[in-house]
């Protein structure tokens, strides 16, 4: 079982989409379990940036974590770069224990949060301990390299997906999500051709990852799959002199497929078995 001692920086829990919210919600439920352990309030923020119906969205995670014992659900609907400038949005950051960027559309998050006061909080509390939380948009816009879009069921190409910076919470990493049920392993691919030095980070629908930066591990939550594509090892690769549209030749390209009860050490690049759940009580 990993050290449970608190960390300095924030931890993330990256969702890969489409949570079980009523039957079985283990991933929420672990979340909870995880706030109530901290020292922090009981309060959780949605950010709604990424949807178009934000106030949807706020209302099905408010009913969500009220139902799971969360005392205030704060409504954080940025829906401009005005208002991700505004100090009240910031300001309110300070009273958090977690902060949940649901999904949508991640380059919403991006061209409207970025470098806005907001963003500038949302770094400065994340260093203080904030448990920052994404789930499908809310997922992908946590790393450097963040996937705009991409070919889906398809080889891997240079031209094959788009790439912009991301929020930057994972800086070593880039996160795809509803990997295995949109078939995009292809694109990961593409990306790590082109930037082997990150984790390629793959999560299926209902599963999550619960990253520990300080301690440099992370644990798989859910019902499904993550799997980690290492560009560490690559002996070989065409992609600085492929042209559009041609086939990218990756040679050594390390792969690893875990579940629940699994986790990874960001250091040894290597998997662990975990006994428990790492936070969970006992």
């Amino acid at each position: 079982m990993q050290d449970r001692r608190p960390v300095a920086i924030g931890p993330l829990l990256i969702i890969g989409g489409k949570e079980d919210k009523v039957h079985t919600p283990d991933i929420l439920l672990q979340l909870v379990r995880f706030i109530h352990k901290t020292n922090r309030a009981n309060r959780i923020g949605i950010v709604t940036t990424a949807s178009r119906q934000d106030h949807l969205a706020f209302r099905t995670y408010q009913q969500v974590f009220t139902r799971m014992g969360i005392d205030t659900v704060d409504a954080l609907t940025i829906q401009s770069r005005q208002e991700a400038n505004r100090m009240a949005w910031a300001n309110q950051l300070k009273d958090l224990a977690a902060l949940f960027f649901v999904g949508g559309n991640q380059l919403r998050v991006t061209s409207l949060l970025g470098g806005t006061q907001f963003n500038q909080a949302l770094n400065q509390a994340f260093r203080q301990g904030l448990i920052v939380v994404g789930t499908s948009a809310g997922a992908a816009m946590m790393s450097a390299t963040m996937i705009v879009e991409g070919a889906q069921d398809d080889i891997p190409t240079r031209n094959a997906v788009q790439t912009v910076t991301g929020l930057g919470l994972w800086p070593h990493a880039v996160i795809d999500q509803h990997f295995t049920q949109r078939g995009r392993l292809g694109r990961l691919l593409a990306v790590l051709a082109q930037n082997p030095a990150v984790l390629g980070v793959g999560i299926d629908e209902d599963t999550a990852i619960f990253v520990d930066q300080e301690q440099e591990w992370l644990e798989v939550w859910g019902s499904q799959t993550v799997s980690l594509v290492d560009g560490w090892s690559i002996t070989e690769t065409n992609a600085a002199e492929s042209v559009p549209g041609q086939p990218l030749i990756l040679s050594h390209v390390t792969l690893h497929v875990l579940s629940k009860g699994y986790g990874f050490h960001l250091r040894t690049r290597q998997p662990i078995r975990i006994e428990e759940e790492t936070v969970r009580n006992d």
